[in-house]
């Protein structure tokens, strides 16, 4: 059985959705396809690091973060690691980047996965500022040192949109993509929908955690303009950035707007969008009034769904969670297993 070394750097709901997962699935993982995931480091930046090259106890990882929400406690050699040296140090095979997210500076995720790159250990992350900012000069460097980067988590969380894109479609060819790429804005809408205020709607989208305590990068659009460039580059191997994407939020909807679309048959939607035509590549991030017969209109709460427009099958379309503490984990599984399949023999 191969076993894979992990590092994980940051430790909270993800990482330890992925935790989780690793405790509750462990067994079935070494009998499905012959392989085994050994948390060896933790690095987080509030929570604490620790390391111990024999492996740590994952269940001993999870109990001490429920009880002290702190990492001092567990039992470890080498203690108060920063990520760097985590990452150099370490003997992890596999980089798990799940730090904050920044989209203007990519900071300080970019140069943990450049350190783990150079490194020549492979990187899978849910985070979304390398992968928007700089994929690319990333995914060069991850081949110069023949190891990989998974990113499946950027784009709807563990609903394989990007692998969906860039492998079930490949032969189709993706010219369109479209989708609602945020939860906390979709959950939103829908609560004005259903007779909320946007103040009203927003609170309790922050109350249930979809929302952080600064919405704006939701609420503006910024989160789902990071996910547009994200499919550009990898489904349709556009060179978009950031200021590619023309970006509007639903900060300006009220409840009439809201109204006025239900009486006409139509739904406000958060809509990203990428398309390349004979005339050049259109990307943008927008509410719009789409009609209640199409795709995307009846998809309601927190949940995620994307559109690929192909020359082959016309439309298809994928729903699914968008966040999640496990959801969000398995999409790092999803990549490590893909790591697996690609080095195993």
């Amino acid at each position: 059985m191969k076993i894979y070394r992990l590092a994980l750097i940051g430790f909270g709901n993800v990482g330890q959705g992925l935790a989780h997962i690793l405790v509750e699935r462990g067994n079935w993982l070494a009998d499905r396809f012959g392989v085994g995931f050994q948390i060896v480091a933790v690095s987080d930046l509030h929570k604490g690091s620790c390391y111990d090259p024999n492996g740590l106890s994952t269940s001993d990882l999870l109990a001490t973060i429920r009880e002290n929400d702190s990492l001092t406690a567990v039992t470890a050699p080498h203690r108060d690691w920063d990520a760097l040296r985590t990452i150099n140090e370490s003997n992890s095979d596999i980089v798990v980047e799940i730090s904050y997210t920044d989209l203007k500076t990519g900071e300080p995720a970019l140069t943990h996965v450049h350190a783990a790159l150079q490194a020549g250990k492979h990187v899978v992350t849910t985070n979304k500022g390398p992968t928007a900012l700089r994929f690319p000069e990333l995914l060069v460097l991850a081949r110069k040192n023949k190891v990989e980067m998974g990113v499946e988590g950027t784009v709807m969380s563990g609903t394989p949109a990007l692998r969906m894109g860039m492998e079930m479609l490949a032969g189709a060819k993706v010219t369109s993509v479209q989708g609602i790429l945020n939860g906390t804005t979709n959950y939103i809408l829908t609560q004005m929908e259903n007779g909320a205020d946007y103040d009203e709607a927003l609170a309790e989208a922050q109350q249930k955690g979809y929302a952080e305590a600064d919405p704006s990068g939701d609420v503006d659009g910024h989160d789902a303009a990071g996910k547009v460039v994200i499919l550009a580059n990898l489904l349709m191997e556009l060179p978009l950035t950031m200021e590619d994407v023309s970006c509007e939020g639903i900060t300006r909807l009220t409840s009439n707007d809201i109204k006025s679309a239900s009486a006409a048959g139509e739904r406000w939607k958060l809509i990203g969008t990428v398309k390349k035509a004979t005339t050049g590549v259109t990307a943008s991030v927008e509410p719009r009034r789409i009609p209640l017969s199409h795709p995307l209109a009846s998809i309601a709460g927190a949940t995620n769904a994307i559109t690929y427009s192909t020359d082959l099958l016309g439309d298809v379309t994928l729903v699914g969670p968008g966040a999640g503490r496990i959801e969000t984990g398995y999409a790092l599984l999803e990549d490590m297993l893909a790591i697996h399949r690609n080095h195993s023999t």
